[in-house]
């Protein structure tokens, strides 16, 4: 039953599923603790997910600065 469980899940589930096949012996592993395992790896992701969300929402604001070589006192670049 298990095996089957793994073989419906998509390409994105794949690195987890080899883990739990290499780690677990799927014939005597419980398929709530399958599904248990899954489900962490699913509110992680979704966890990262949100982290990456955030971070690119997050504007830095970047100040340019304009040297004039004419002798331009700094009140004049301050107002500009």
């Amino acid at each position: 039953m298990n095996i089957k469980i793994l073989k419906c899940l998509d390409r994105s589930w794949q690195p987890k599923i080899t883990t739990i096949s290499e780690s677990k012996d799927l014939t005597t592993l419980t398929t709530t603790s399958l599904f248990g395992k899954l489900r962490e790896h699913e509110l992680e992701m979704n966890q990262l997910n949100d982290q990456e969300n955030e971070e690119k929402h997050v504007r830095s604001i970047a100040l340019r600065v304009i040297g004039h070589k004419d002798g331009h006192d700094s009140s004049e670049c301050s107002d500009s």
